[in-house]
């Protein structure tokens, strides 16, 4: 009888050690400073902040999960994920074909489209194949590169670290113009008019996309809990809450 007794509080042991209340999972979530608003690092806390960070922590919670905010390069964030470096990419990230066939993106959480932005001295508006001829700039690892390279035509494309790198040298003259998400440039415009720099207000966007989480292609599980939990705060308009509080 005593052994018998033994045996059931060890499995109501194991029983506890297994459930999610006795134990969090971790997710290690990658994130770049570059995609204010989306993800930036707050520079009163130097933490990591941004409309993909507060998505990121409310879908951990969802899911019974600590999350974990990796600081990476936006061009490194892919391989960091195929490599296992990271569980989860929530960033300003598009979910392009090309991507896709690397990993696997959630539901849909936002949507936007480029923009074009020019010199504040420069009061004229501008479509892309205007620019022809000219130096343009956009941040490596993103589509823009891509698209300018179908538009072609352009003495140079140069390819930057950051979106702030492409401003300040469109201010300075180095470069015509640069091409990059138009609610990240839109918000550092606002935040900072020093930058020197304008949306073109006339510009049609070339490439509409949708903002989405990543996982790899290893983790189906993860993938099929994060979309229950975008459903819930789809569902619950926590999502809409999020994005509005960075004016998006």
């Amino acid at each position: 009888m005593f052994l018998k007794s033994l045996a059931a509080l060890a499995a109501a042991a194991m029983l506890g050690l297994a459930s999610p209340a006795a134990a969090q999972d971790s997710v290690k979530v990658g994130v770049t400073t570059t995609g204010v608003p989306f993800t930036f690092v707050d520079t009163a806390t130097q933490k990591p902040t941004g409309a993909m960070v507060d998505l990121a922590a409310a879908i951990a919670k969802e899911i019974g999960a600590t999350p974990s905010f990796e600081i990476t390069a936006f061009s490194a964030l892919v391989p960091a994920l195929s490599t296992g470096k990271i569980d989860l990419i929530s960033a300003g990230m598009l979910a392009t074909d090309a991507r896709r066939q690397i990993i696997d993106f959630t539901d849909v959480v936002y949507s936007y489209g480029d923009g074009l932005f020019v010199s504040a001295k420069d009061k004229k508006d501008y479509a892309l194949t205007d620019l022809k001829g000219e130096v343009v700039g956009a941040q490596v690892g993103t589509i823009f590169a891509d698209v300018l390279k179908k538009v072609g035509g352009f003495k140079e494309i140069k390819q930057y670290d950051s979106i702030v790198d492409i401003m300040r040298d469109v201010k300075l003259g180095r470069i015509k113009a640069g091409i990059g998400d138009a609610p990240i440039v839109a918000y550092q415009i606002a935040k900072n008019p020093d930058l020197g720099v304008r949306l073109v207000p006339g510009y049609k966007p070339a490439n509409l996309g949708d903002v989405a989480l990543a996982v790899s292609k290893e983790n189906p599980a993860l993938l099929a809990k994060v979309n229950a939990a975008i459903a819930k705060l789809k569902a619950s308009g926590e999502i809409k809450k999020i994005f509005a509080k960075y004016g998006l």
